[in-house]
């Protein structure tokens, strides 16, 4: 049986797609944040169905029974959620089909992202092709997403939250149209997917890079047997370049040859890849450094970002600041005063956020961060929503932020042990022995995750005050390790 997701899954790499079918076992279970989006979207789900508040829900049934009353409801003509079809081993379950004129059915794919992605209308271009040969007659192929302009004003209107897109043409030119995977029509590709589920285990193909969306083993497993300094290591190159480079048979950064146009962070790559050792330029270190002011203010934000918004006047994956933490030095090598705050209850913490801000990060010296967009983002909105605070933003603060990230993503400071990543969870380990690995909470991901199910969900005392000391660790690590980089890049211009 060929399902819509295992559909989407061969267009996107079709080794996944014979592995889900024949070797399931080595799939990794759904780790939180995965779960977490599934959760989200069967909420989206929920709520997209009140916007029918005639409809027939077929959620909760199990296979059999729901392909069963599928069969049944058709005929009452109401909006059917979960609507499940079985034809000639494709399978498929609509979110929503909506009864139409006489005789015809709208297929309402409820999606929980703001825009049109092309795996929407493949998803809708199966479901179609399924529910036709079953003998529904289709007369539009609708995507019902997030309205990213909704703004939460009391209890959420669904039919304001949602937006309604006709996608028909696109659905018909998606199934219609020339693939890059070289079959021209679905009933083609279908055709050749269900060769790969009965052949043998086919090799990764890098073509199928661009298109994978989600999780993916066999990228991982791939990316993995590569060698060190590999050209899918190369900073910000296209992916689409690696790979006709990879596809002339140049893997590592030293058979590039030099015909290939590398830019200036890129040179600096492959010239290590022959050297070894690392890339420092130590007068724009210094440079960096001298513009530093005491006392400097070592900050970091957490963020939660619901699909749903959570707080008046808040839209659909805002991000809300619910934690900072500060690490204060007063003058160079002089001692380090560690300042955090956590919101506690379930109001909206920004205002509580801003205020603990105002009172902590002082007049003058510099403010610290690392990728400055983020948090001056979050000042700039907060300051917008709570204007008590907007002169102090505007005419204070953000003329004091500093961005540590510039001394990485210039390459004034690269080692090639970075593997082209100049995100702080890659620096930190080659300047310091401060590890990530052993906190309880090891990213910002899980650490929303987590603030929300402890504050929101229904936990005992002692899990919610366990993971807040957790949510505590973790930020205050992220300040800890702007602290030990700055230290180190100090050392290594002491004597220019």
């Amino acid at each position: 049986m060929l399902t819509k997701s295992n559909y989407l899954t061969g267009l996107q790499c079709l080794k996944l797609l014979w592995i889900i079918k024949n070797d399931k076992s080595r799939i990794p279970d759904p780790d939180k944040v995965a779960e977490a989006k599934f959760k989200e979207g069967d909420l989206i789900g929920v709520l997209a169905t009140k916007v029918f508040p005639n409809g027939i829900d077929l959620t909760n049934l199990d296979f059999k029974l729901n392909l069963e009353k599928t069969k049944e409801f058709l005929s009452k003509r109401k909006p059917i959620f979960e609507a499940g079809f079985l034809i000639d081993n494709l399978y498929s379950r609509a979110d929503i089909l909506l009864p139409v004129e006489e005789d015809k059915w709208d297929i309402i794919e409820v999606k929980s992202g703001t825009k049109i992605k092309d795996i929407n209308i493949h998803d809708l271009s199966f479901q179609k092709y399924v529910y036709e040969k079953s003998g529904l007659k289709i007369r539009n192929c609708i995507l019902m997403h997030i309205n990213n302009e909704f703004i939460k004003n009391g209890e959420i209107d669904p039919k304001k939250f949602f937006i309604q897109e006709n996608i028909n043409k696109d659905v018909d030119s998606f199934s219609k149209r020339i693939e890059e995977m070289s079959y021209e029509s679905i009933n083609k590709r279908i055709e050749e997917m269900f060769k790969i589920i009965n052949g043998s285990e086919p090799e990764f193909n890098v073509l199928d890079i661009p298109s994978i969306e989600y999780d993916n083993i066999c990228l991982d497993e791939f990316m993995k047997s590569l060698s060190k300094d590999n050209i899918f290591e190369l900073y910000r190159m296209f992916t689409k370049k690696k790979i006709e480079i990879y596809e002339k048979g140049i893997i590592k950064m030293t058979d590039i040859p030099e015909d290939v146009k590398l830019n200036e962070k890129q040179q600096i790559q492959r010239k290590l890849a022959f050297d070894g050792g690392k890339h420092i330029d130590k007068l724009e270190i210094k440079k960096f450094l001298d513009n530093l002011k005491y006392p400097i203010y070592y900050l970091d934000f957490e963020t939660i970002n619901p699909a749903i918004p959570r707080f008046e006047g808040t839209k659909p994956y805002q991000q809300i600041p619910f934690q900072y933490s500060l690490h204060i030095q007063k003058e160079k090598d002089g001692e380090i005063k560690h300042l955090s705050f956590l919101a506690e209850g379930t109001e909206d913490p920004r205002k509580e956020f801003m205020g603990s801000l105002k009172n902590n990060l002082g007049e003058e010296g510099s403010i610290l961060v690392y990728n400055q967009s983020f948090e001056i983002s979050r000042f700039k909105e907060c300051s917008v929503v709570f204007p008590e605070f907007e002169s102090w933003v505007n005419n204070n603060i953000l003329s004091r932020i500093k961005d540590l990230w510039d001394v990485f993503k210039n390459f004034y400071y690269y080692d090639s042990k970075q593997k082209g990543s100049t995100s702080i969870k890659y620096v930190l380990p080659v300047l310091s022995d401060l590890k990530y690995d052993e906190l309880e909470i090891k990213g910002g991901s899980i650490a929303s995750l987590e603030y929300e199910r402890v504050t929101y969900g229904e936990v005992d005392e002692g899990e919610r005050l366990k993971i807040l000391e957790a949510l505590e660790k973790y930020c205050e690590m992220d300040t800890m390790a702007e602290v030990v980089i700055v230290k180190e890049l100090r050392e290594i211009v002491k004597d220019n």
